[in-house]
């Protein structure tokens, strides 16, 4: 392991490639952030645990465990951005990697720069910009606090990736109006970034996953045919 000390917060990066690691945390650190490195997957809980990272990069193929095990795991307990790594570009790749909680997959061989650029991004989407009118959105028991940038059922917090967080305060901020998935794909990447529409669907069934009692029958987050979704209102809530 390497860690160097700076006050961006810690990058914890995982790749067993020695060479490729060293050169995304030469440019992290450039960038003003300290980096911990390790090369073995069985090790990266324990890491993530040890420095509490702000971010964490995971290559998929690790030895140990490899990177859809670790983001899996660390998604039971932590909300922390996850980028993934890796050599294959088949959709359906990046499609797994992020419903199993990523916020973003880079393909190999990539710019380091360009990865830098997006940690920085996703960073940003994670931290709101500026306060909400409204601090706490709340409906039948579900409530999302923008100040303490915490979600809650019933009492009990539920865990949400940075982009399941942005869909969720955009479709409570306004219940019974409808989205497209291009409305709720620039809030989760107001920087222009190129995503299929499918992410969208994935993390709407990643959010019902988690707030839902019967994901299949949704009574928060309601499908709109042929355009997208929409956040139940008062007068659904009657109606049930």
């Amino acid at each position: 392991m390497s860690q160097t000390v700076s006050n961006q917060g810690t990058v914890l990066i995982v790749e067993d490639d020695r060479n490729t690691a060293a050169l995304v945390s030469t440019y992290l650190e450039r960038d003003g952030f300290s980096t911990m490195v390790i090369h073995d997957g069985g090790q990266a809980i324990e890491a993530a645990a040890a420095c509490k990272p702000v971010f964490v990069i995971l290559d998929v193929m690790l030895p140990g465990m490899d990177g859809w095990e670790i983001c899996r795991t660390l998604r039971k307990t932590s909300d922390v951005p996850v980028l993934m790594l890796t050599a294959r570009e088949e959709e359906l790749d990046r499609v797994a990697g992020l419903a199993m909680g990523a916020d973003d997959y880079v393909v190999k061989p990539f710019s380091p720069r360009e990865l830098v650029e997006r940690v920085k991004a996703i960073l940003r989407r994670s931290r709101p910009a500026s306060p909400l009118p409204v601090t706490v959105f709340s409906f039948a028991g579900l409530e999302l606090d923008n100040e303490k940038h915490r979600v809650a059922r019933d009492g009990h917090p539920i865990m949400l990736t940075s982009s399941e967080y942005k869909i969720l305060q955009a479709l409570m901020s306004s219940p019974g109006k409808s989205f497209s998935r291009e409305e709720l794909l620039n809030q989760c990447y107001p920087q222009g970034e190129v995503v299929i529409d499918r992410v969208i669907d994935v993390h709407i069934g990643k959010l019902r996953q988690k707030i839902e009692d019967d994901p299949s029958r949704p009574r928060y987050i309601q499908t709109v045919r042929g355009h997208g979704y929409r956040f139940s209102d008062e007068n659904d809530d009657e109606e049930g």
